[in-house]
Parts: C-alpha cells; sequence; structure tokens
C-alpha cells in the first residue's frame, strides 16, 4: 500500500508541481487505523467501526467493482452505510456493485445517505440524458460504457442500477456508525446537494469535492450553477474544526492540522478573490467582457500543488459568480436578443471578401492571438458550413488552441471543435 501522506505532505510542504496526486489505481492504502482510501475515480474512503464499514461514495459504475474488489482484500466486515458526498455520477455510478456485494454475502443492503437534494438531481439527469451525455462526450471525450446501458440497449448517463437514498437530511445529519458518531453536513459549492463529513473521534474530514487537488470546479462552462462564494464559506468551516486528517475524493489525503488549515485557506481565498473581484466590477456596471479581462488569480496562486487549473480555471468561475448574481445577459446590448450566429457570420465573412478569406485571416492571426483567430475560424464555418477549405483551416486553428490550454474543460470543447470540422472534411471526401 502506497504511504499517500507522506506523499502529499512532501508534495505540499516542497510546492512540487511534477508528483501524480489524482491517481486512479483501483488501490486501497490505510490512512489510520480505522480508515483506508481506494483510488479511484472518484475515489471511494471507508471507516471501519463496530457497526460496520461506512463507505463514503461508491465510485463510477465502471470502477465500482473494482473498488469492492479492493475493499473485500481488506475487510471482511459487512457495509453498513453508504454515503454520497453528492450525486455526481463518479461518486454514485458503482453503489449498484456495494448493493450486489451485500446481496451475494447475505448481509443486509447497506443504508445509502445523502442530502436531500440528490433525489432532484438523480430526477433532472434522467430528464437531461442525452444532454449530460453529450456534455461529457466533450469534456472527457469519452461515453459510458456497456455497465451503463438501460433499456432496449442505450446508454443512460446515470447507471439504472444506481442505489437511491434511503435516508436524507437538509442541513445536519448524525449518523451513529456502530457507536462511532458521524456528523454530515450539507454546503453547496460544486453542487446543491454537497455533503461533507466531519469524524470527531478520527479529527478527520471527508470532503467530497471540496478539495480535488485542482481548482475548485466552481466554473464548468457546461454543468449547472456553482457556489464559489458558499464554497469559500464551507472550507472555513472544515478548518474552523481543526482537522488532522483530511480525505478528498480526489486527489491525495492530507495530514497535520497546520498543513490542512493552509491548504484550506488558501483554496477559500482564491476563490474569495474571484466573488469579490465580480461583485465590485458589477456594483461599478461594468459588462462580463470587461469583468474578464481583469478579474485573475496570480499565477503563484495557480501554481501551488493543489490549485493548478489541469481541470476548471479562474475565467470559468468568474462567469459562474456573474451567471449566479447577475443572470445570463452579457451587458451587451446586441448579445440581449442576437440575430442568428449564421446571419451575422455571413455579413462578416462578405465583408471580408469570402469565408475562406475570413478563416485565412484566422489561421494568419493563430500565431499571435489564438482567442481572435478562433473567432474568426468560427464565423468563417457558420457561413460557409459545407466549405472543405475553410473546414480545414478551422479544425486546424482550433487544435493549436487546444494544445495551448491547461484545463480539460477548455480542451475537450476545443477538441470537439476540431472533430466536428473533421466530419466535414470526411463527408466530403466520400
Amino acid at each position: 500500500m502506497a504511504d499517500l501522506l507522506a506523499l502529499s505532505s512532501r508534495i505540499i510542504d516542497e510546492n512540487l508541481s511534477d508528483e501524480p496526486t489524482n491517481r486512479i489505481t483501483q488501490e486501497l492504502s490505510e490512512v489510520s487505523e480505522e480508515l483506508a482510501v481506494i483510488e479511484s475515480f472518484s475515489h471511494v474512503v471507508l471507516l471501519r467501526s463496530p457497526g460496520g464499514l461506512v463507505a463514503f461514495d461508491t465510485s463510477g459504475a465502471q470502477t465500482g467493482a473494482a473498488c469492492v474488489e479492493s475493499l473485500r482484500a481488506w475487510s471482511d466486515e459487512p457495509i453498513s452505510h453508504l454515503v454520497y458526498t453528492h450525486g455526481h455520477v463518479d461518486h454514485v455510478g458503482g453503489s449498484g456493485a456495494f448493493v450486489a456485494d451485500a446481496e451475494r454475502r447475505g448481509d443486509l443492503r447497506p443504508q445509502v445517505v445523502a442530502h436531500e437534494a440528490v433525489h432532484d438531481r438523480f430526477e433532472r439527469y434522467r430528464l437531461t440524458d442525452g444532454w449530460n451525455l453529450a456534455i461529457n462526450m466533450r469534456q472527457f471525450g469519452w461515453l459510458p460504457r456497456a455497465t451503463n446501458l438501460g433499456i432496449g440497449g442505450m446508454q443512460r448517463f446515470l447507471p439504472e442500477d444506481v442505489a437511491e437514498p434511503d435516508v436524507s437530511y437538509r442541513d445536519v445529519l448524525t449518523l451513529d456508525a456502530g457507536g462511532v458518531p458521524v456528523e454530515l453536513h450539507h454546503a453547496r459549492g460544486e453542487t446543491d446537494d454537497h455533503t461533507w463529513a466531519w469524524l470527531p473521534q478520527q479529527k478527520a474530514i471527508c470532503a467530497g469535492d471540496f478539495l480535488i487537488w485542482n481548482f475548485p470546479n466552481a466554473g464548468n462552462p457546461q454543468k449547472v450553477q456553482r457556489y464559489p462564494d458558499e464554497w469559500a464559506v464551507a472550507l472555513r468551516a472544515m478548518a474552523d474544526l481543526e482537522p488532522e486528517l483530511f480525505l478528498p475524493a480526489h486527489g491525495l489525503p492530507i495530514a497535520g492540522k497546520e498543513r490542512i488549515a493552509t491548504v484550506l485557506d488558501e483554496v477559500a481565498s482564491a476563490l474569495e478573490h474571484l466573488v469579490e473581484g465580480v461583485i465590485e466590477r458589477m456594483n461599478a456596471g461594468a459588462r462580463l467582457d470587461q469583468i474578464l479581462q481583469e478579474v485573475k488569480v496570480p499565477d503563484s496562486v495557480l501554481a501551488r500543488p493543489f490549485l493548478r487549473p489541469f481541470y476548471d480555471e479562474p475565467e470559468f468561475v468568474v462567469r459562474n459568480v456573474w451567471r449566479r448574481f447577475g443572470g445570463w445577459w452579457d451587458g451587451d446590448p446586441a448579445n440581449l436578443k442576437p440575430a442568428p450566429a449564421a446571419a451575422l457570420a455571413q455579413e462578416v465573412a462578405n465583408l471580408a471578401g469570402g469565408a475562406l478569406a475570413l478563416a485565412r485571416r484566422g489561421e494568419d492571426l493563430a500565431g499571435t492571438d489564438l482567442r481572435v483567430a478562433c473567432h474568426l475560424v468560427e464565423l468563417a464555418g457558420l457561413a460557409a458550413p459545407e466549405d472543405r477549405q475553410v473546414h480545414q483551416v478551422r479544425a486546424d486553428v482550433y487544435e493549436r488552441r487546444r494544445k495551448a490550454e491547461r484545463s480539460l474543460m477548455a480542451n475537450g470543447i476545443f477538441a470537439s471543435a476540431v472533430r466536428e470540422s473533421h466530419e466535414v472534411l470526411e463527408d466530403g471526401a466520400g
């Protein structure tokens, strides 16, 4: 078993950027006499108690069975509780494997515990199944495997065998795990249904996605509202408990009261900096475009090993703060009731001397200003949706943009644009 605590301590204390922090090995590591972590996507955190095992999260549909296998190599005890930190599919999708394990062993079905909003999330996922499949294809470049197949063999974003919560709560709930208290606290951050757990006897926090060893996922451009202001409040509430062990659902566990306090403060401060910067400018009447240019996180902060913008990034969080406090309109009068994008693109292409000329201008600018270059090739593609020359340029420019990006979210969306143009090229070749 890997010494995860020693690894995380060294990375944080020495500010290392070349060590892996989000590992998906399906391996179990003990972090104390009563606590273990299975590194997966997401992790499964296990608490051993006189009443059985408490599992925080179940990983995803593709990894749940492997997590159960690792668990059973460590302990033969029944699972008394499954606690969902929130309803994202990489946290609940493996629950079917945990329930099946109990059935095979003849154990009682684990009691599933979650915040009351998890039920509504599941219903929303079922309502918007196709949308969620599409955005996850863009974000991650994959579709769920056969384990997510539902009626008629159609893919399902939320697995058919996901275990619905048996017990829900609103603000705070204390579970009795065989005489061991488990305090569940609700807070909005990455989601509106998020739970973090305080284990007072172990002086440990199971944090879910309040820490992911990347910049907080508080701005995702394809997902529903995030709550960066309340996220920071939750992190400071955790710090006030002075935990000595901190167990996130992605990334490495952290040991040491002072070290944990430092990490929580730095993440909370980064979020507070963005929220305050956006609201200050909104109050002064600034447009979103201006705010996006002015509100930044210093590079020195983004260099911290637990704040690198490799998944989400500050620019997207700025947009989410705007959406949270200001609505969807960006302040540009022309965007309130805009013309069809293709009509505007055609007019711009006419002014430029044709769609290909517009695309070529974007190609020329790609070496100095990829942002403007992408605007121009996008307009060219809309003006000439079947022009193979235009789409070759569009694909090349977006590929350069993709390679220049750090965050997975930006990378995935730009890669999707490349694929769109490649489909035009392939159709034309046929």
